[in-house]
């Protein structure tokens, strides 16, 4: 298994420091599959801009993300210093002509398993994915 961790603040900080952890990843990682990668990289894009984009109150973030690779699942965690978060894990996607609430139905639909929690001021996301030819 291998593990990376990245702490970082935003601003200055956005989407291409997730993009950058994860070409490490796939640099130093055991070999996966091409769809399983774009899935998962996909979810943490998504849900790292969810997050930048909601949770800022206006006096920044500060986040620590970790993502793991094992021969047999992809792991991320994202902490975030943020407001609390109004999360519907279970919303449906909505209808195509709405401009917004897609973030977590995708997510969902890219991995096996999205969780949110919040505890001492800190949010805490994790997604997972289950890789079958581990």
């Amino acid at each position: 298994m291998i593990a990376r961790t990245l702490e970082f603040s935003v601003p200055p900080a956005d989407v291409d420091t997730v993009h950058q952890l994860l070409e490490e990843v796939w640099t130093d990682a055991p070999p996966v599959d091409i769809m399983d990668r774009y899935r998962f990289e996909t979810a943490l894009v998504e849900l790292a801009s969810n997050v930048m984009r909601h949770a800022d109150d206006g006096s920044g973030l500060a986040c620590v993300l970790t993502v793991e690779v094992s021969p047999r699942s992809l792991r991320a965690c994202l902490l975030d210093s943020g407001i609390e978060g109004d999360v519907d894990l279970d919303r449906e996607m909505p209808p195509t002509d709405d401009e917004s609430g897609r973030g977590i139905p995708l997510i969902r639909a890219l991995v096996d398993r999205v969780e949110y929690s919040r505890a001492d001021g800190v949010n805490r996301w994790e997604i997972h994915r289950a890789l079958l030819r581990g």
